[in-house]
């Protein structure tokens, strides 16, 4: 199970040019969604920063989200578990 204590999950994505910038929505209507997407092209480097970043480097920009590496393990440890109702709180 994850740790509970730990919710809040900054991340920055930086992409190079606008031109690998997909879309980007911010919705005034309910459901009250972001939405950033945009290519990171071919992955050049994954790695943890300070230990508590993960960072994915694409040659068209960065990804990095606050995640620890126990963290990380226990989410994949958990996604390979059948789930219902997986998209609940989406």
């Amino acid at each position: 199970m994850l740790e509970a204590k730990n919710v809040d999950h900054t991340f920055t994505v930086e992409i190079w040019s606008k031109k690998h910038v997909k879309s980007i929505s911010i919705s005034d209507e309910p459901p009250d969604r972001v939405l950033f997407e945009g290519n990171l092209g071919a992955l050049q480097d994954l790695s943890l920063v300070e230990g508590d970043v993960l960072e994915i480097i694409g040659v068209n920009g960065v990804l990095r989200i606050n995640l620890t590496k126990k963290q990380l393990q226990e989410t994949i440890e958990n996604a390979s578990k059948p789930s219902l109702g997986a998209d609940e709180g989406r």
